[in-house]
């Protein structure tokens, strides 16, 4: 039977491990090359970084129930430097993991009001959360493409979901202190 929870954990642990993962490759970058122009939506490696935080913070706030805030996202939009973003990307990876490990499937089928300022959207919780490891992995990937421009290989970035991939991500999820067990439950 397939299981939407264990999925949907599955995704949000894969989402931070790939992020911390991109950023470990682009802390190798100078700060010149992360804001250097770049064919790209964002135009810069930093300014798509930023944008990934900056839409972790607006729907998580909408799932966890709470306002728009304008100033998280400005901050997010805003952020100057690497080691800064990894840190606020870290605390919004893990509060996503904890807030898909604390669904059911009830609470997956509810519901969400998302404030967008001048209206309210209102789609299911399993659909939002669904939207937003899809718009990560869109992201991720433009970096990965610009980082490929640069003296930095990018970093593989899709070991994290099979069992086969074990060997690929001891690393990373020893430095997240994870288990294998943790992972693959």
């Amino acid at each position: 039977m397939t299981d939407p929870l264990r999925t949907l954990r599955k995704l949000a642990q894969a989402n931070r491990l790939a992020n911390a993962r991109l950023h470990r490759a682009c802390a190798a970058l100078a700060p010149a090359e992360l804001t250097a122009p770049r064919p790209a939506f964002f135009g810069s490696i930093q300014a798509t970084l930023n944008h990934i935080l900056l839409v972790d913070r607006f729907y998580l706030g909408a799932l966890e129930g709470r306002p728009l805030d304008r100033a998280a996202l400005d901050k997010a939009r805003l952020c100057p430097d690497l080691p800064t973003l990894a840190a606020w990307q870290a605390t919004a990876d893990l509060a996503l993991v904890a807030h898909v490990k604390a669904q059911t499937a009830e609470t997956l089928a509810r519901i969400v009001a998302i404030d967008r300022g001048e209206r309210v959207q209102h789609d299911r919780r399993d659909d939002i959360l669904s939207h937003v490891f899809q718009h990560q992995t869109h992201h991720r990937g433009q970096v990965h493409g610009m980082l490929s421009a640069t003296s930095v290989k990018p970093p593989q970035l899709d070991e994290f979901i099979v069992g086969d991939d074990h060997a690929a991500r001891i690393e990373d999820m020893a430095l997240l202190g994870w288990s294998e067990s943790d992972l693959m439950r």
